[in-house]
């Protein structure tokens, strides 16, 4: 008897150091091995009275549903030990581990709640603060107060689970959370809370619903998460789902969203072209809305805005290229750099024409040269000419076209005033009415000229500053003097009539039309006016008809007749008279004559 005694005592002695039970754990003297009788010894295991032991003073204490925060001190293949303060640590089933969170590792901090203690001594744990039914008048309690109960998943059957909550349970397929049947095997041997929807204690039917608490519990941590979060603070998140306005990005149970334009400072078309799913994001918050219980984030609000380098990288007159952004009714937006877009207004793209649509020379998409023509730091706005980019013509024209030219080009306006003529990109001349035609007094410039024909004209005048060219196309068609000055040269004879003197320069009239001048020799001092002559006034009508068919040979009897008693001194006004041309201008159309 004393050596069963002894070996009672040795046993005891061992097993309190190898289980390093808490100090509070004082094994009762009810149960204690010095209590036993000896005669019972034999009949009952230590093991059986330790076990009853822990049962016991876990109910004794309340251990049993307590929450405790603890932190993991150990994983094995199996099962994950926990250190909640004890002298003994807790341990979890790896099954624990919520599906689609980041596995457990050693150090991580965790809230659970014990369930008991096994024959080894540890504490068993739940992440769960709920009971597991014990028999089936907690089942209905639990089912009249519609609180949740904690399950063990048992198998997978046909339309479901079966699930241990005390008694076996049916857990429908479409109310247990799951998407599809591979949820659903992972599910098998874990713990799930869940709630009571149909108890029938005759026939032992019970039936159980987990997605109305998974549903409550992720609107619980979403509320949670949203009292958290404040406008302006910086989040981390991962992209779950990408749509064409955006992405949504998972913020750890809440959901955030992230417009398209607010994704980078450049224009962003296509969001899956800088997003994509899975991706770990750094954002900030812009906006809560309490009510509808949406976020707005923004990624680009983290980098540095792009107008704030703008200063240093442009300045007016430099010359730039960009692509369309999008146009209005005012114009076109180009982007010159990413984040940075300047606008080319109507009045900025042609030179030549009136734009009516900034479509008519751009699109979205096109890659286009600009300058730079105002640059608005504080109002962010740069103002752009697509017309200086390709030239002033006014430049060019200035240096081809002077007085004089002959410029051809196409009628582009008409007006009551005369014609405009294209006679270069951007560079237009005014035709006046009075210059259009010489022959006769137009009523309108329409009545000989059309839209879009093509004419050549003579520049008369041409003034840079204020961007104008006058010209005339009557000034090149051919006269009577044009064909004179063509069949005529230096030297030649002809015969003309004296018009008028003036300043010893006599005006002298060789045919319709046609008039050159001649500077007379001075008079003798002693020599006497000049008579009339002896013939007595000249017949103008047949002179007109003698010139009209003989103006181009030399004398003629009748000039011969006039000249028999004219001398170079004696030159009068109304005289016809043989003369040799001297100098022919063509440019200026002048002839100068002498007397023969």
């Amino acid at each position: 008897m004393s050596d069963s005694s002894s070996a009672s005592k040795i046993d005891v002695t061992a097993l309190s150091t190898e289980t390093a039970l808490p100090d509070t754990d004082t094994v009762p003297q009810d149960i204690a091995p010095a209590a036993i009788p000896a005669d019972d010894a034999d009949a009952e295991s230590f093991s059986d009275i330790f076990a009853e032991y822990q049962r016991t003073s876990n109910r004794r204490t309340g251990e049993e549903g307590r929450q405790i925060n603890g932190t993991i001190a150990a994983i094995t293949a199996e099962a994950v030990l926990v250190d909640i303060g004890f002298k003994t640590e807790g341990i979890l089933p790896l099954t624990a581990q919520p599906a689609g969170k980041e596995p457990w590792k050693v150090g991580d901090q965790l809230t659970v709640s014990v369930k008991g203690r096994d024959a080894d001594g540890y504490y068993e744990l739940s992440l769960f603060r709920v009971a597991q039914p014990k028999d089936w008048t907690s089942l209905q309690a639990a089912f009249a107060d519609g609180s949740n109960v904690v399950g063990t998943v048992t198998a997978v059957v046909k339309g479901g689970l079966h699930v241990d909550v005390g008694v076996r349970a049916f857990l429908p397929a479409s109310r247990s959370g799951t998407r599809d049947a591979a949820e659903l095997e992972k599910l098998v041997g874990q713990e799930i809370v869940c709630r009571i929807t149909k108890l029938d204690v005759t026939e032992e039917d019970v039936v159980i619903d987990r997605r109305v608490v998974t549903e409550e519990e992720a609107l619980k941590a979403k509320d949670h998460r949203l009292a958290a979060m404040h406008e302006g603070a910086v989040v981390n998140g991962t992209v779950r789902s990408l749509a064409d306005y955006g992405a949504f990005v998972d913020l750890g149970g809440i959901d955030g969203l992230l417009h398209v334009s607010d994704i980078a400072w450049a224009r962003v078309t296509n969001v899956s072209d800088v997003l994509e799913v899975g991706q770990q994001l750094e954002l900030k918050v812009i906006k809560i809305d309490p009510e509808s219980k949406r976020i707005s984030l923004g990624l680009k609000q983290l980098q540095p805005h792009p107008w704030d380098t703008v200063p240093d990288t442009f300045k007016v007159g430099d010359r730039v290229r960009g692509t369309v952004t999008r146009t209005a009714d005012f114009g076109a937006f180009v982007e010159i750099a990413p984040g940075v877009e300047g606008l080319v207004h109507l009045s900025e793209m042609s030179w030549s024409k009136r734009i009516l649509k900034a479509t008519e020379v751009l699109n979205v998409g096109d890659t286009v040269d600009a300058v730079i023509l105002a640059i608005s730091v504080d109002d962010r706005r740069i103002s752009l000419g697509l017309k200086q980019a390709l030239g002033d013509p006014w430049v060019e024209a200035a240096e081809k076209i002077h007085t004089g030219s002959v410029v051809e080009g196409p009628v582009a306006s008409i007006t009551k005033f005369g014609a405009f003529i294209q006679v270069a990109e951007g560079v237009q001349g005014l035709v006046h009415i009075s210059e259009i035609i010489a022959d006769r007094r137009l009523n309108h410039p329409s009545d000989v000229l059309r839209v879009g024909e093509v004419v050549r004209a003579q520049v008369l005048e041409i003034d840079k500053e204020k961007r104008q060219l006058r010209l005339s196309i009557k000034q090149l068609i051919p006269t009577g003097l044009d064909e004179f000055l063509a069949e005529h040269k230096e030297g030649d004879a002809v015969t003309g009539r004296v018009v008028s003197i003036n300043n010893n320069v006599a005006q002298i009239e060789l045919g319709e039309g046609i008039f050159a001048s001649c500077v007379l020799p001075a008079p003798a001092a002693e020599t006497p006016a000049a008579a009339p002559a002896a013939t007595g006034a000249v017949d103008l009508s047949a002179f007109s008809s003698m010139l009209k068919s003989k103006w181009k040979s030399g004398d003629s009897p009748a000039t011969k007749a006039s000249n028999d008693t004219s001398k170079p001194g004696s030159v009068q006004v109304g005289q016809v008279r043989s003369f040799s041309i001297g100098k022919i201008d063509p440019a200026e159309k002048r002839l100068e004559l002498s007397l023969s």
